[in-house]
């Protein structure tokens, strides 16, 4: 499960455009916590401290607890708007968590035992269709990654959804089809070997 992030908050006293301005000018980035089925909260929170979360590259596949007025919520992030040119984050929004919620998220797929691919063995390429699974989970139990067993498969093989075994409080969000996550194809040296024999047979058909 993907770590619990810390980030310490102040409330805004003062809305609009150009508290937002003054705010940044002093290294702080205005944000909202919202849902819960209370009402929305204006923070703000230290940039460099913000930052550095974001660094963490599962940001927003994290529990992130915001301390403020002495209470802690639990949230998870749901948007950081950037600069356009400095790249600066300038505005974030967190969803409020109570004890049952349920969030969606995407979380990144990892393939594991390649050498046990009879088709990747032989040279094989894992064509990867999907780099992230739409999940929707408990708020305490969200995985850092979803690991992808490619024992068995061959190339021509495909892996779809109905292949993976997902964590417990974990389901797909796309209930719909059986999509594909993965397939495994020929090499190009294969692929026209294999074109060369079936156009010989032909011919000598």
């Amino acid at each position: 499960m993907s770590d619990t992030l810390n980030l310490p908050a102040e409330t805004r006293t003062r809305a609009g455009k150009g508290a937002s301005r003054a705010l940044r000018r002093e290294g702080r980035v205005p944000a909202v916590v919202y849902g819960g089925n209370e009402e929305p909260l204006a923070i703000h929170v230290e940039e460099k401290l913000l930052v550095k979360r974001l660094g963490t590259g599962h940001f927003f596949n994290s529990v992130v607890e915001i301390e403020v007025g002495g209470k802690t919520f639990k949230t998870l992030p749901k948007d950081v708007a950037f600069h356009p040119v400095s790249d600066r984050p300038l505005h974030a929004d967190f969803l409020r968590l109570t004890g049952n919620s349920k969030v969606h998220v995407e979380v990144p797929v990892l393939f594991i035992n390649e050498a046990a691919s009879p088709g990747l063995k032989r040279g094989g390429v894992l064509n990867i269709v999907r780099h992230e699974l739409e999940l929707v989970c408990d708020a305490d139990k969200i995985p850092e990654d979803i690991q992808i067993d490619v024992t068995g498969f061959d190339v021509g093989d495909s892996i779809h959804i109905s292949h993976v075994v997902l964590p417990t409080g974990s389901a797909s969000a796309i209930t719909d089809r059986d999509f594909t996550i993965a397939t495994i194809v020929a090499p190009s040296g294969l692929r026209s070997e294999e074109g060369d024999n079936a156009k010989t047979e032909a011919e000598g058909a």
